[in-house]
């Protein structure tokens, strides 16, 4: 990633206005998030958090994000800007402009994915702008999936322009927009909601100028972003050079896995990260564009090495990203990007595998990685109300190096499911279960994060459909210094029990009832070394099995309370001490 130039400063800039000014920033950010939220439309928004929001300086470098929000948004949101403020530069932009694009290879690497971004003038002159990227609940084309084989089919393609000025929208494009979206009021109304809480940010930040006299932010701006590179560059100098390299499969899209690899330098104090040997893009929508194979890149290696340091422009600055021209991490226009995460999201892990020699505190287990993300659309003849509604769902987490994995807690994507009421209240869907999966966390001294099970069926007597974008069906997430790999996931009808398609249309009777099983993490160290205890809280608690706490762990433990009871406290189970120690010392 190479750095911008950053604007001219002025000698001497007061440390304690950085200081005041930077945390004020962050509650700015905070501020416009909760008006985002507040007001957005749809679920995806407004329940899930599928989002991000940050200001930049007067030439689009970002200064600070959100607490919220997910790293493929947020850090693609970084660099886009460049694209968005290079665009209308000079005098093309007035007071009240705000502009939009979705176009995949200068932000977020999918067409559902929106940027609204707004310019903050003060005495008519850009001083800074706040934007944000919301995933939006549909953007026409094909219902969100993988099956698409070039861009074009995937929805409605926006370039950089302007969506209103001062004097208003731009009534034309709107119409644009809603006449060829599922949900165009859904759709428009978050993008009035990113509109309304881009001005929330900009209307503090003026106050904020007001209160310390600045006429300008890129001072202080560049100061922000230059401690956040020094922090980071001296975090990276701790570790020993060298090369680190690793690789991992995943599903891809049919019968055709795809490879990732990695190779790591460490020089001084900076990072250089290559993709080379990768698989090649696919013909479906799992291709990755460079701005989002940068993001979630950038995003591990600052989790790895420095969580604590502010997030900008900065902290980017170290870390050089590269992958080859025509790889599934690196696509060209026009490929299909749509289900992009379903790749992405493991590039943290294969990261995380990659360093784990180079860092002495440890890095946690391979997780399940890749957001589950299903489209249920309801729109026969006669359905009384048709719908199309986005649910979000994550797999467990890897187990840690001194805890256990997250489960059903979404790592790298940090995107949140909607409660069940909320789905059932919106659309005819029911969740009839909805509950943690036994033994899906990988065995491990430090336990991989559980997966889930979710049924769902409709109410009425209409066909729907949906379109199940998941991953780590064929490949389960690999554990780490001897723990075992988490359970892999699935997804079939209830009735027959057979699997169903992934990424691509599935049309349902209005009868059917789907199952889905959510991968859990990989294990962290060894099972045999989990302390018994813990091991029995896993088989109360219902998180493992009895014959897995034998056959994994090397735990004798038995049932002695009644055998009709739901309720089994731990009272109700026993430890055989003798033929625990027997189980493990034959696995030793």
């Amino acid at each position: 990633m190479t750095r911008s130039t950053p604007p001219v400063r002025q000698e001497g800039v007061d440390p304690i206005v950085v200081g005041l000014v930077s945390n004020r920033l962050h509650s700015m950010l905070n501020e416009q998030q909760t008006a985002l939220v507040n007001t957005a439309f749809s679920p995806v928004v407004r329940e899930s958090y599928d989002l991000a929001c940050a200001v930049f300086d007067s030439v689009g470098s970002m200064i600070g994000q959100s607490s919220g929000g997910t790293p493929g948004h947020i850090n693609a949101l970084a660099t886009g800007m460049r694209h968005i403020a290079s665009r209308f530069a000079g005098d093309s932009l007035a007071d009240g402009d705000v502009l939009i694009t979705n176009d995949p290879w200068m932000t977020a690497g999918q067409i559902n994915d929106i940027t609204v971004a707004t310019p903050v003038f003060r005495d008519g002159k850009t001083v800074a702008w706040f934007a944000s990227c919301c995933h939006s609940p549909d953007i026409g084309g094909r219902i969100l999936s993988a099956a698409a084989t070039e861009v074009f089919e995937e929805g409605l393609r926006l370039p950089i322009m302007k969506l209103r000025t001062a004097d208003g929208p731009d009534e034309v494009l709107e119409e644009i927009i809603r006449a060829n979206v599922r949900t165009p009021n859904e759709t428009m109304g978050d993008m009035y909601a990113q509109v309304a809480a881009n001005q929330v940010g900009a209307r503090s930040l003026l106050r904020l100028m007001d209160e310390f006299e600045l006429d300008s932010i890129d001072e202080v701006a560049a100061e922000i972003m230059d401690r956040s590179e020094g922090a980071l560059r001296h975090a990276i100098g701790q570790l020993s050079d060298g090369t680190y390299d690793a690789s991992m499969e995943c599903d891809g899209f049919g019968d055709e896995p795809l490879t990732l690899k990695v190779t790591v330098t460490i020089r001084g104090e900076s990072i250089d990260v290559d993709y080379a040997g990768s698989s090649p893009q696919s013909p479906y929508g799992v291709n990755v564009v460079l701005n989002y194979t940068r993001a979630y890149t950038s995003f591990a290696i600052k989790a790895a090495l420095a969580p604590e340091v502010p997030h900008n422009a900065g902290s980017f600055r170290p870390v050089h990203i590269t992958a080859p021209e025509g790889s599934v991490l690196n696509c060209l226009d026009p490929a299909p990007v749509a289900s992009r995460h379903l790749v992405g999201h493991f590039l943290p892990s294969l990261v995380f595998e990659a360093l784990r020699p180079a860092v002495p505190g440890g890095l946690p287990a391979t997780s399940a990685d890749a957001l589950w993300m299903t489209v249920w659309r309801g729109a026969a003849i006669g359905e009384e109300v048709p719908f199309t509604l986005t649910v979000f769902g994550a797999g467990g987490s890897g187990g840690r190096p001194s805890k256990d994995g997250l489960s059903t807690t979404g790592f790298p994507t940090g995107v949140r499911a909607a409660p069940t009421e909320v789905l059932e209240t919106l659309t005819p869907l029911v969740q009839t279960q909805r509950e943690l999966l036994t033994n899906s966390g990988g065995p491990g001294r430090f336990r991989g994060g559980l997966g889930q099970q979710l049924q769902v069926r409709r109410r009425g007597s209409h066909g729907w459909s949906v379109n199940a974008n998941i991953d780590r069906i064929d490949h389960p997430a690999p554990g780490t210094l001897g723990g075992a790999a988490g359970g892999h996931g699935s997804f079939v009808d209830v009735a027959t029990g057979g699997s169903l398609p992934r990424k691509t249309l599935v049309r349902l009777e209005a009868q059917t009832h789907v199952e889905f099983r959510f991968p859990g993490g990989g294990g962290y160290g060894s099972a045999l070394q989990r302390p018994v205890d813990d091991v029995v809280a896993d088989v109360v608690n219902g998180y493992v099995s009895l014959d897995a706490a034998r056959e994994e762990y090397g735990v004798a433990v038995q049932y002695v309370g009644p055998s009709e009871a739901t309720i089994r406290p731990p009272e109700h189970f026993r430890v055989d001490r003798e033929e625990t120690e027997r189980l493990r010392a034959e696995r030793h």
